[in-house]
């Protein structure tokens, strides 16, 4: 009994003491001089810009993530093809690599002198502009659909696919009817994780945007900027904008979670 007790307590003390009371600060300096220095703060000119980056960064990045999520886990348990086995390795990538390493690479990919450097030659700007940050969050927002879905594919099997298809309906038809309908809640899973990766990424966003104030800085930038120009309120109500955020998608994905085991 004693040892549950114990358990439980550490848990909880765990938890307050590396994410509840380190949020909680972050509010208490964003809100300790009232409401409306923090409102001031987060809707100037260049914090309305911030936001609005982040979203549009993020409304890129997850569609293309989804469709592309969805069709290479489709070919990762549904067919065989060389490089199977390292195509599957390479999905988790991003996990274990330093965001700050993908963003060098794609500096290194199309800064002056890289393979792709000539693209800017051409008017086609991709450092230190939204296409660079928005690559770079492609690439760290990468393995969530994927992941998601793979597992619930692989435990569907492929019995009711075989029915349609001896039915007569086309890989389109089958697609949309019946596999698509089954993997539903698990893309919906997949999407918010991918939102939540897309919000908060710092690292490889930093070194490809050149973090301009009111040209390619994201939310996440402008916390960093705003605290070293000793903005200290602009830089908490920014990172309470973002902890409110984390928390719709926090409840976003608690949702989806309980419908899916509900269906």
């Amino acid at each position: 009994m004693t040892s549950r007790y114990l358990l439980r307590f550490g848990a909880i003390g765990y938890l307050l003491m590396v994410l509840l009371i380190p949020v909680g600060l972050v509010f208490y300096r964003a809100f300790q001089h009232g409401l409306g220095p923090a409102w001031d703060a987060v809707t100037t000119p260049g914090a309305m810009h911030a936001f609005w980056l982040t979203i549009l960064i993020a409304a890129i990045a997850v569609p293309a993530n989804t469709l592309f999520g969805v069709a290479l886990a489709i070919a990762l348990v549904r067919h065989r093809f060389p490089g199977h086995g390292l195509v599957n390795a390479l999905v988790d990538l991003p996990l274990a690599l330093s965001p700050v390493v993908v963003g060098l690479a794609l500096a290194l990919l199309y800064g002056t002198g890289g393979w792709l450097g000539g693209l800017a030659t051409h008017g086609v700007k991709i450092l230190f502009a939204v296409p660079g940050m928005v690559l770079a969050t492609i690439f760290v927002s990468l393995p969530f659909v994927v992941r998601e879905v793979v597992p619930v594919l692989r435990e569907l099997g492929t019995e009711q696919e075989q029915a349609a298809a001896t039915l007569g309906a086309n890989a389109w038809q089958t697609f949309w009817r019946i596999t698509l309908p089954s993997i539903r809640w698990a893309v919906g899973y997949g999407v918010v994780l991918t939102t939540a990766r897309a919000l908060g990424e710092f690292g490889a966003v930093s070194v490809v945007s050149g973090r301009l104030a009111g040209q390619t800085e994201t939310l996440t930038l402008r916390v960093q900027n705003e605290y070293e120009r000793f903005d200290l309120t602009g830089a908490y109500a920014a990172s309470a904008l973002l902890a409110l955020m984390a928390v719709a998608v926090l409840l976003a994905m608690t949702l989806l979670e309980r419908r899916r085991r509900a269906a």
